[in-house]
């Protein structure tokens, strides 16, 4: 039940609760590969600043969304889901390089709400009561949203790339004439994470009802 999703929630207690600093933290290439402080390739996925109203938009979002995903589409795929995010944070790792971004999580975010959305092409969305649109708007919407917060969107836009570079590469390339499917979940993973049996009688919480929030409900057209 969303495993994954409150694991990624129960990594942000220690920073919050300032057992250790963001200095530990921060993507830094220099202290990374010349000081072999391995663990800032995975630590600044996981801190969001401090608790505030960004700080709990953040964790909203990512619990949803990464749940939503892991109970729809990822359904029975859990491998799937884990090496989506190893893509993921990978390809923004090298991007990262290159826009001087110090924490990542934030675009993590947005990567799964953008591949949730592509994927629920019909879901109507209503945020915060304001703007009605359809799901694949809403990554656009948040950085919107986040430009009037007056952050900068350089990190939406790279969770907004990533994404699309996963989703095209998993769902569109691989449907089109002479496509093929390059993304292949690696054998290890799948013996690890994947389960053989599933419950034929289970039926799932759709994907494309979001609910809970009125910034991200939805529902589908003619519903």
């Amino acid at each position: 039940m969303a495993y994954q999703s409150l694991r990624l929630e129960y990594l942000q207690i220690p920073p919050q609760l300032e057992l250790i600093t963001p200095f530990q933290l921060y993507f830094n290439p220099e202290l990374i590969f010349k000081h072999f402080q391995i663990w800032r390739l995975i630590t600044n996925f996981l801190f969001f600043g401090p608790v505030g109203f960004n700080f709990l938009f953040n964790m909203i979002f990512l619990y949803r969304y990464c749940r939503m995903l892991e109970e729809g589409s990822f359904r029975g795929r859990t491998a799937d889901f884990v090496f989506m995010f190893l893509f993921g944070g990978f390809l923004m790792t090298i991007f990262g390089l290159f826009v001087s971004l110090v924490f990542l999580g934030q675009a993590f975010t947005i990567m799964l709400v953008y591949v949730w959305s592509r994927r629920n092409p019909y879901v109507r969305m209503n945020f915060f009561g304001l703007l009605n649109f359809q799901a694949p708007f809403l990554p656009w919407v948040l950085m919107g949203f986040s430009l009037l917060l007056g952050n900068s969107i350089i990190v939406d836009l790279l969770g907004i790339a990533v994404g699309h570079i996963y989703y095209f590469l998993e769902d569109v390339f691989p449907i089109q004439p002479g496509g093929i499917r390059i993304l292949k979940t690696p054998s290890i993973l799948k013996a690890i994470f994947d389960t053989p049996d599933e419950d034929p009688n289970y039926n799932p919480l759709p994907e494309e009802r979001p609910g809970g929030f009125a910034w991200g409900e939805g529902q589908r057209l003619g519903g």
